[in-house]
């Protein structure tokens, strides 16, 4: 087997594009037991998101979750599933259309974007091979995630970095490692926070904002990834555009896997615990992820809403409200080509340079 796949054909004369990669997590191709036996093999083997020694993981993934997890998994998928398919690949498709379309309404007309999953299809490698193809010498790499984590940005790394080591004539790379208090970001959550208020009504003195991020083993943070910090941030950064007091928010931490601890406080047995404290109302929104997916739609909007009406005690658990995550939303679009052509710096200004060296290369006797 050869150890560099073949590089596309090359003709002198064509110049050196840029291209940008907008990864997101993953999802099945289907709400079914067996597509999601395979997501789940390919997403919880990685050893940046199970750190267990592969002997024992591999007996326990593929002797017990592997035999129990995907019906189940397949049964909620199947609760948010769209005719557009999985709502997070619909939603991080159009981001990426919409990122291709706001770049060249500004003028960069020859940036060439794609999108793919970390899990999943389109693979990251599928979709380097597509910009390499189209002539993209310079990749950026944008990960959908706002917060750093070794577990989901990290591995972004790892697999365009498996991708480079079987290719010959590899790219210039760049990677944005995270945009968690970047102002746009920040400003188009507090926007779709205060549109959510003005269709819903202000919250009262005793109303809380629950800001849930999804979580990580609790030795993570001991081992020095910055995620939670990143969070925390996060969450402060939003609250002051809210013009928010301490007592009116809460960052929460969602999705625990396992019987490890996890980074608390955990969101559902807050919202249990606030219910029976006789809180009437919370919003719910989920800052870290930028797509609405199965966490957001179903175990916020729909398993935690029922836990916090459950719990309701001395006039709590009223009212919960769940504000969707920023997928198409004109401002974040605009953040988020900001964001790119700030980490694009001279790559965004050079297409117009590389066709006149060519040129002048041809000029000079470079073979076409």
């Amino acid at each position: 087997m050869a150890r560099y796949q073949p590089e596309p054909a090359h003709l002198h004369g064509s110049p050196v594009r840029t291209g940008i990669l907008y990864v997101n997590l993953g999802t099945p191709d289907a709400p079914t037991a067996s597509a999601l036996r395979r997501y789940l093999k390919e997403f919880l083997w990685d050893p940046r998101v199970v750190e267990i020694p592969r002997p024992i993981w591999w007996l326990i993934l593929n002797g017990i979750i592997l035999n129990t997890r995907p019906r189940k998994s397949a049964e909620k998928y199947a609760m948010v599933w769209t005719k557009d398919g999985s709502p997070l690949a619909a939603h991080t498709e159009k981001q990426a259309k919409l990122l291709r379309g706001a770049l060249g309404a500004a003028g960069y007309t020859d940036i060439e974007v794609a999108f793919a999953m970390r899990y999943g299809n389109p693979s990251i490698a599928s979709k380097l091979d597509q910009l390499k193809a189209a002539g993209c010498g310079r990749i950026l790499i944008l990960p959908a995630y706002p917060q750093y984590a070794a577990s989901t940005t990290a591995s972004v790394t790892d697999m365009v970095c498996a991708w480079a080591q079987r290719t010959r004539n590899v790219p210039e790379l760049r990677f944005v490692r995270n945009y968690h208090d970047d102002p746009g970001y920040i400003s188009a959550l507090a926007a779709s926070v205060r549109q959510h208020w003005m269709q819903n009504g202000p919250p009262q003195a005793d109303d809380k904002l629950i800001m849930s991020f999804h979580g990580l083993p609790r030795f993570s943070l001991d081992k020095g990834d910055p995620y939670f910090c990143e969070c925390q941030k996060t969450g402060r950064l939003l609250a002051e555009a809210l013009g928010l007091g301490k007592d009116q928010y809460l960052v929460t931490f969602q999705s625990r896997f396992g019987r490890a601890e996890w980074l608390q406080p955990y969101t559902q047995p807050t919202l249990e615990a606030l219910a029976r404290d006789g809180v009437a109302r919370v919003d719910v929104i989920c800052p870290g992820f930028t797509a609405d997916c199965l966490e957001t739609l179903e175990e916020i909007a729909m398993e935690c809403k029922q836990a916090f009406l459950t719990e309701g005690r001395n006039g709590g658990g009223k009212e919960f409200n769940y504000i969707s995550c920023l997928n198409e939303r004109p401002d974040w679009i605009a953040a988020l080509t900001e964001l790119t052509l700030r980490h694009l710096g001279h790559w965004a200004n050079t297409q117009t340079a590389d066709a006149g060296s060519t040129a002048r290369a041809i000029a000079l006797g470079a073979k076409q």
